[in-house]
């Protein structure tokens, strides 16, 4: 009996056994974030003393919202004595620089069309203000992007984190505009997915977090020990946290510090972003994911699985799906076309390409609908439009396997998405006051 089981095995049914038992050992460690995030609590902190900081922003052409942001970084409840505002006016043709010197910032403009790129256009600031301000005593420098909007207690909580040690934190990534539609929304709900079923779970188990583009800090004398910012791949933020993690330095996570981001509505903006975070996280793997693997077993204990986390992170999982979907309508095609004779082959293919795409799609619905309810009252829009993207989230995802498909063959520049909603700030500092007082 057991010799005709194996003799009706084909080969595309051990392909597709194959990929499915890798998917499942690689991921399978996440489902225990999401129990570890919903039995247990963060630890509170609590900081002995205020620190001084410098908050370091690139910005092109983002006059319509660097106002708002620097705004949101004067009104904060820190002694704004200890909070400098620098910004970097990356090639800009707008009156950028000007806004925000008018808003209280420090400004240093910067034409380079050569070295093209945020890493690029941090290491030009951090130049300037390690050479000229040094004598301010910058213990850590915060990243922020224009577009960003702070809670008003989110220094204060940064602090906490910093005073307790941590060399480097991320922090809460919330929207500011989660119900434009469909797509601002997925953004929205992948974001606060990642803050907290990946780095509040980290954080818990004591493991490193990723920073994720803005909202973070970094301890001067990482700066100081890599002369600036040395991190120049179009996903700096990832390759920065890979090689802090091989270098054994935790990345924390502050939950209670709070960011509002735009994220962009329309699918030409999302793609072409989408694009080139797939292509930086392709050359992240190509550069670091061969020393992660081997972080694995070498790094010190207590490093190991930050190494295997971050090489999960930054690995081509969606590839996976995508061979196994060519792999199995190539194999239709051959045996439509008669080329191959058995037609069981077709329908294990049929199935596997329905079977590799449902899950994909129930696997992001799930997750969206838990992250949804899990963070309801933090998202800022009406129930109905909750509801209904929970729904459309999966979709949202879907749309990453064509992008990952075309980052693979096409070349990539680093260009910034337009952003140009204004918000008031002491409305959402409001609301996220509202929301920690009834957590």
């Amino acid at each position: 009996m057991l010799d005709q089981f194996f003799s009706q095995i084909s080969f595309v049914d051990i392909f597709n056994f194959c990929v499915f038992i890798t998917f499942t050992i690689c991921y399978t460690y996440q489902l225990y974030y999401v129990l570890v995030v919903l039995s247990r609590k963060p630890k509170q902190l609590v900081a002995k003393k205020n620190h001084r900081y410098a908050v370091v922003v690139s910005a092109r052409n983002e006059s319509a919202v660097i106002g708002d942001l620097i705004h949101s970084i004067k009104v904060q409840n820190y002694p704004t004595e200890l909070i400098d505002v620098f910004v970097i006016a990356d090639n800009c043709t707008d009156n950028t620089a000007d806004v925000a010197r008018e808003a209280g910032a420090i400004v240093f403009k910067r034409f380079n069309t050569e070295q093209v790129g945020k890493g690029y256009a941090l290491d030009y600031g951090f130049k300037i203000i390690r050479s000229q301000y040094a004598d301010r005593g910058y213990e850590a420098y915060f990243v922020f992007d224009a577009d960003n909007v702070l809670d008003v207690n989110y220094f204060r909580e940064m602090n906490k984190t910093f005073d307790n040690g941590a060399k480097a934190s991320t922090s809460y990534r919330n929207s500011k505009n989660y119900d434009s539609n469909w797509i601002s929304a997925g953004y929205a709900v992948w974001f606060l997915r990642e803050a907290k079923f990946l780095n509040q779970a980290r954080l818990t188990l004591n493991t490193s977090c990723a920073v994720s583009g803005t909202g973070f800090f970094i301890a001067a004398d990482i700066i100081e020990k890599n002369d600036g910012w040395r991190w120049h791949l179009l996903t700096e933020d990832i390759e920065f946290s890979a090689n802090s993690i091989l270098e054994g330095i935790r990345i924390a996570y502050t939950p209670t510090a709070v960011l509002y981001d735009e994220q962009p509505v329309t699918f030409r903006d999302s793609w072409n972003q989408r694009f080139r975070w797939a292509k930086g996280f392709y050359q992240v793997f190509w550069h670091y994911g061969a020393r992660l693997a081997k972080g694995v077993f070498t790094n010190p204990k207590g490093s190991r699985f930050a190494c295997y986390d971050m090489l999960m992170t930054i690995a081509p999982g969606m590839l996976l799906t995508i061979v196994s979907v060519v792999f199995n309508a190539i194999i239709i095609v051959l045996a439509a076309t008669g080329a191959m004779s058995t037609g069981v082959m077709i329908a294990s293919s049929i199935s596997s390409i329905f079977f590799c795409l449902f899950n994909y799609v129930m696997f992001m619905f799930l997750f969206g609908v838990l992250t949804t309810f899990v963070e309801w009252d933090s998202i800022h829009a009406p129930t109905r439009k909750k509801v209904r993207y929970m729904f459309t989230f999966p979709f949202f995802m879907l749309t990453y396997v064509p992008i990952a498909l075309v980052a693979l063959v096409k070349k990539c520049q680093w260009k910034p998405i337009k952003h140009s909603i204004s918000v008031d700030v002491e409305e959402f500092s409001e609301a996220q006051q509202g929301i920690a007082a009834q957590k």
